[in-house]
């Protein structure tokens, strides 16, 4: 059980590549080491996101400083590569001699004793000459510019380029290499945001409100102290652009809602808070153990009226009548290209062919769905990516089957602040590089 940060990052590195997930397999690592000086929490947590973040500027930069092709190296070496390079390139607190020698020490930790040599000489190299390397240049390249010094993969970086222009690509892509902020959803089932914002301060934590959720809080500065309010179920962790999707539904106390896509349920709670715990919530989901997510999130918040079930919605839920819900939420699974800040492992991971199967699953599940809606009743379309397959298009797509739907302009259902995050149809996009958001894409769809 190595409560070296260093290892501890690679060991999730290495799961991470296997298949795992970035945030669930750091969170449960650095559970078994609840002793782990804070300092070590951050740099460990600092390398696994910052490695899966920059890995094609991190590749990019080992390419010119080793004789091997990077392709060739045993996944391991290449995995102490990069975390040595992310420390030397990206790390100003960390000195070029320490992170040389500590990748040294775990390359021999790990067993790799052949590689010490190799790995020595591709970081020294790299710490010597990292000032000479010439990046892409953003005006005369800006495709080498988007792989390289901005880390997209290929596919992505000729796609933003192609779909955004030059400028807007690369903003979006610089801004999803950096953290996402800390946000919290108030749970006014329990406290208000002014009062929330009042206990956090005390608590000697820095927080501000956010500019457009009603309910939400961004931590900017987090004390040693724990985050006020957790064991009562004051706060739910969820992004802004997360936050503005339910209250898109407009959710109103002794209506039947679903939530058709549910887990982990952020928005399920969202829905029962809005409601004053006065709605009957149905939450769908096709993973049984992820049910229990949303079980516990609604416990811990005191939020009632939510019955969980499991249920693939590409099909037809005989369980549920048609045309019995006021509103319906479909939260579709997507490839979640506007919430690479948090699960930078999806940008390696997704292909441009998962683009096209997720809008078909996407499509199936607005149709099963749609069927559920009462005569007047609200259906609400949410992905979090940016993709047109899987925004516009699928709108699009839908109406063309759906005569009885029709797209309602969100302005006429949103606060005037909200306006800017509207686009001409009236449908909700928060670009993270506009506004600092997720990137989120919703629809409301009502039937005649």
């Amino acid at each position: 059980m190595t409560t070296d940060p260093r290892r501890l990052a690679f060991d999730v590195l290495e799961r991470v590549l296997g298949g795992g997930y970035a945030d669930r397999t750091l969170d449960a690592a650095l559970l078994r080491h609840p002793n782990l000086d804070p300092r070590d929490r951050g740099l460990a947590t600092e390398l696994v996101y910052g490695v899966l973040r920059q890995q094609g500027r991190l590749d990019y930069a080992l390419a010119r400083f080793c004789k091997q092709p990077l392709s060739k190296l045993e996944t391991r070496v290449l995995l102490l590569l990069r975390l040595g390079a992310y420390q030397v390139l990206c790390l100003d607190r960390v000195p070029d001699s320490a992170a040389v020698d500590t990748a040294v020490q775990l390359t021999r930790e790990l067993k790799l004793e052949r590689a010490t040599g190799f790995v020595n000489g591709v970081l020294r190299s790299l710490a010597r000459g990292k000032a000479q390397l010439a990046w892409p240049d953003a005006d005369r390249d800006p495709l080498g510019h988007l792989q390289h010094a901005l880390s997209l993969p290929q596919w992505l970086a000729e796609r933003w380029l192609r779909e955004l222009g030059a400028d807007a690509a690369r903003q979006l892509a610089a801004v999803l290499l950096e953290p996402a902020p800390f946000c919290l959803r108030v749970n006014t089932l329990k406290i208000s945001r002014e009062r929330y914002l009042e206990e956090l301060a005390a608590a000697g934590h820095r927080g501000e409100s956010t500019r457009f959720a009603a309910e939400g809080v961004i931590v900017r500065e987090r004390a040693p102290a724990p985050l006020p309010g957790d064991a009562l179920g004051c706060y739910q962790v969820q992004d802004e652009a997360s936050m503005l999707v339910a209250p898109l539904l407009a959710p109103q106390p002794g209506e039947r809602l679903l939530d058709a896509c549910a887990a982990p349920g952020g928005k399920t709670t969202h829905l029962a808070a809005l409601t004053g715990n006065r709605a009957a919530i149905t939450a769908l989901d096709l993973h049984p153990q992820r049910l229990h997510l949303i079980e516990q999130g609604a416990k811990r918040l005191g939020c009632a009226g939510i019955a969980t079930r499991c249920w693939d919605m590409t099909l037809t839920p005989p369980f549920l009548p048609v045309e019995s819900f006021d509103g319906v939420l479909v939260d579709a699974p997507c490839s979640g290209l506007g919430v690479l800040r948090r699960n930078p492992e999806a940008r390696w991971r997704l292909q441009p062919a998962d683009v096209i199967v997720l809008a078909e699953r996407q499509a199936m599940i607005l149709h099963q769905a749609a069927a559920l809606v009462k005569r007047g009743g609200r259906l609400i379309y949410a992905v979090c990516t940016v993709t047109p397959e899987e925004t516009d298009r699928q709108v699009a797509a839908f109406l063309a089957r759906h005569s009885d739907f029709r797209l309602q302009p969100l302005a006429e259902v949103v606060p005037e602040s909200w306006r800017e995050l509207l686009d001409t149809q009236g449908c909700l996009r928060s670009w993270p590089h506009r506004f600092g958001l997720d990137g989120f894409f919703a629809a409301r769809l009502v039937r005649s």
